[in-house]
Parts: C-alpha cells; structure tokens; sequence
C-alpha cells in the first residue's frame, strides 16, 4: 500500500507530464502538417521538373533521330554529288580529249591544206607558164600554117601557070613546021625570025614566072602571068 502523501504528487506530476505533452504536441503537429505539405509541393514541383525533363529529353531525342537522319541524308547527298563530280570530272577530261583530238586533227588539216594549197599555186605558175609557152607555140604555128597556105597557093598559082605554059609549047612545038623552021633560016626572013625569038622569050619569061623560090614571101615571087 503506498502513502498518502505520494498520491498528490503523482497526480501532479501527471498533470503537469500531460500539460506539457499538451504543450509540445499541438506545435508538433502543426510542424509536421506543414512539413509534409511542403514534401507533397516538392514532390508535385519535382514531378513536374520530372515530366517537363522527360518531354525535353523526348524533345531532344526527336530532334536528335531528325539530326541524324538529316546528316544520314546529307551524308547519302554528299556521296551522290561525289559520284556526280567524278562522273562529270571524267565526262569533262573525255570532252578535253576529244577537243584536244580534234584541235590537232584540224591543225593538221589546215597544215594538209596550205601544203595542197602550195602545191596547187605551184602547179598554176607551172600550168601558166606552159600556156603562155603553148599560146606563144601556136601564134609561131598559126603564123607558120599562114605561110604555108600562103606558099601553097603561090605554089598552086606557079603550077598552073606552068602548066599552062607547057601547054602552049606543046601546042607551038605542033604547030611548028618543016616550012616555018626553013623561013627562020632564010637569011631574009629576018622578020620571022624576030617573031620566033619574041615568041620564044615569051615562053621562057612564062617558065621563069613559073618558078617558086622556097622561103619567098609573095611579094618577092615573081609576078604570076595573068
């Protein structure tokens, strides 16, 4: 059985335990309220920080696959291009070539023609040359044909003419008689006599007209006897 006199005091030390639990409880509390309120902000700021990450990192990851399939693309373009510049460097030392080639083909042509060209101006010179030796041949010839025909017809004119006067002494040597030889020998018949020799000078003029002179021109022939 416990004393009396403890009783009071316990009943006031409870009191004041419970006084001052009432005191440190009701701050207590209303720290923690306020603590976890604060936790509950925190956590609804950070999950928000979270999800704006999150999207940023979707953002970013999006831009990044963009990236690299723009740099794929870009890559693929470059490679492309390369082989369309190679193509084209190729396509551009061909056209060099062929115009090379054919710069040379035609430095040699022109080299083919000035070289005929010469040939050609030499062998006008030498076709002129002749032409003039021909054309200077043909006047010598010409003027050679002219002399020949104008020989000829004298040649044919003397021809006749002795023919014809063959012809008289024919006729005159048949008409000549027995009685006419005697009258020339009478030593009176001198008259006959001059007769005969005129007759006869008549005939030996016409054998002398007669006679063609090679080399002679026509005024240097004797006169042909009407």
């Amino acid at each position: 059985m416990q004393p009396s006199g403890r009783k009071p005091f316990l009943m006031t030390l409870g009191a004041l335990l419970l006084a001052g639990l009432g005191q440190w409880a009701g701050p207590a509390m209303a720290q923690k309220s306020d603590m976890e309120e604060r936790l509950r902000t925190q956590l609804r700021s950070s999950t928000q920080q979270l999800q704006q990450l999150q999207s940023q990192q979707a953002q970013l990851t999006a831009a990044k696959t963009a990236a690299e399939t723009e740099r794929d693309a870009a890559r693929k373009e470059v490679e492309q291009l390369k082989a369309r510049l190679d193509k084209a460097s190729k396509q551009a030392q061909s056209l060099q070539d062929e115009q090379e080639g054919i710069k040379t083909s035609a430095r040699q042509q022109v080299a083919a023609a000035q070289s005929q060209l010469g040939r050609a101006r030499n062998e006008f010179e030498t076709l002129q040359v002749q032409a003039r030796a021909t054309e200077t041949q043909r006047a010598s010839l010409a003027s050679s044909l002219a002399q020949r025909e104008e020989e000829l017809g004298l040649c044919t004119a003397k021809n006749k003419e002795l023919y014809a006067a063959g012809k008289e002494i024919l006729a005159a040597y048949e008409q000549f008689s027995t009685g006419d030889l005697l009258k020339i020998r009478q030593p009176l018949a001198g008259s006959a006599r001059v007769k005969f020799d005129e007759h006869a000078q008549a005939l030996g003029d016409k054998l002398y007209d007669g006679l063609y002179t090679p080399g002679a021109t026509s005024s240097e022939q004797p006169p042909v006897a009407p």
